[in-house]
């Protein structure tokens, strides 16, 4: 009966905040990795491509960089979500058990009031677009170029242009300015 009444609405709020801030710093590595092998797959690709000089080889590229981009956003939004529910569900509830005069988990408020935080957002979310939006919209318009664009090719191309559309706007809409 003793191991019972050790367990507490607290111990178990303390316990979820450890698990999910596990959570949190597996997918912050899983994603910042995601950009490196963004950059190391699309360098591969096009150093074939160039190699090789077979322009369609360029088309590859806007698939890496949508299905890694997507993951990457997906990631990067669950963190966000994790530091929200930690600010805005587990610390006040925890706040309110222990009878804390001031705000529990004081780093995941803290560190958003840096002043230079906005600039550091933009940037990353400039970096992103880069990465995941700019780099294979230049390869798809140097295989527009290209002197034959087979028909289904093109199509291919023009379908990768609307799907990178949405990703960029997906990568805006989750921006935090």
């Amino acid at each position: 009966m003793a191991a019972a009444e050790d367990v507490t609405e607290s111990r178990l709020l303390l316990a979820e905040y450890d698990r999910i801030k596990e959570e949190q710093k597996t997918r912050i590595g899983f994603r910042d990795n995601l950009l490196y092998f963004t950059l190391a797959a699309s360098t591969a690709v096009l150093a074939i491509a160039v190699q090789t000089k077979q322009v369609q080889l360029l088309l590859v590229i806007p698939v890496i960089c949508l299905v890694l981009g997507w993951t990457y956003l997906v990631n990067d939004e669950k963190i966000s979500a994790v530091g929200c529910y930690i600010r805005d569900q587990l610390g006040p509830r925890l706040a309110e058990l222990s009878g804390a005069s001031g705000a529990v988990f004081g780093w995941e408020t803290y560190h958003r009031g840096d002043e230079r935080r906005t600039l550091r957002k933009r940037l990353q979310a400039a970096v992103d677009l880069f990465t995941y939006l700019a780099l294979p919209m230049t390869c798809v318009t140097t295989f527009w170029c290209s002197p034959a664009t087979p028909p289904l090719l093109l199509i291919a191309s023009l379908a990768q242009t609307l799907a990178l559309a949405v990703l960029g706007w997906q990568f805006l809409r989750y921006a935090e300015w």
